[in-house]
């Protein structure tokens, strides 16, 4: 029997010409994808006629398959001799559980491969001009969890404020409590946010305001996920509409 083996490919935030040369080679030639709901149909559409799809698509406090579940599927369709591809939105290691799938992997005795893929604050900054480190207003930057764990377990006790920029991830149910808890923590109510909706999609939207004002402006515009929250001074920079100007020029150019 062909020994099988797992493939824990980042689909990046959807735009298929975001993927790496090598994730798209892989799904091309994968028997088994496993994917999340978040990967575009653009990027599914790269597999070969005869793979086999499983979606363990994953919503806000209901998981069609739990986590244990898709451990169970990668481990099962390996040992059956199959190439699978673990197919993420963004990169695998980043808010992907990607390290939880590694282990029952490894656990298993399965050979296993992880290929990064853009995360959605590193396409969202590009597609917005909005850098998230910058030489005259941020020189560090960090990622964390919305919801994960809970707000209250969560200590971001210097993550946010001058010189430094901080990226929420699942942050847009709970908009309201990282406002509160950012305040309450020091930071300005007058500090630059910015919500970063739907990245890489056709549909994106950047939009902009201050701390005071995340929650409502999220429910205002009826933000949805996915979507993520950037707070700190470069927001300062961003510029949809000059880099959606960008876009529309480099399509006439290719056409």
């Amino acid at each position: 029997m062909k020994k099988g083996i797992v493939y824990l490919v980042g689909a990046g935030p959807g735009d298929p010409d975001l993927l790496t040369v090598k994730a798209a080679r892989l799904i091309a030639a994968a028997d088994v994808i496993v994917h999340d709901g978040l990967v575009d149909d653009a990027i599914l559409a790269l597999a070969r006629g005869d793979a086999r799809f499983i979606s363990v698509a994953k919503q806000r406090s209901r998981h069609s398959v739990p986590q244990e579940g898709i451990n169970a599927i990668l481990v099962e369709e390996a040992r059956a001799g199959h190439a699978v591809v673990r197919l993420k939105g963004g990169d695998p290691f980043i808010f992907g559980r990607g390290g939880e799938e590694v282990d029952a992997c490894r656990d298993a005795s399965i050979p296993v491969e992880v290929i990064p893929g853009i995360s959605a604050a590193i396409a969202g900054g590009a597609e917005s001009f909005l850098p998230l480190t910058h030489r005259d207003a941020s020189s560090a930057v960090t990622f964390v969890a919305g919801q994960c764990k809970g707000l209250t377990d969560q200590n971001w006790a210097g993550l946010a404020g001058k010189g430094r920029t901080l990226v929420i991830y699942m942050g847009v149910a709970t908009a309201d409590a990282i406002c509160e808890k950012l305040i309450s923590d020091g930071l300005s109510p007058d500090t630059p946010v910015a919500v970063l909706e739907r990245v890489g999609r056709k549909d994106r939207r950047t939009l902009r305001t201050l701390l005071t004002d995340l929650g409502g402006m999220i429910a205002r515009e009826n933000v949805r996920s996915p979507a993520i929250i950037i707070v700190g001074d470069v927001v300062l920079m961003a510029d949809a509409e000059d880099r959606l100007a960008t876009i529309a020029r480099e399509a006439e150019y290719l056409n």
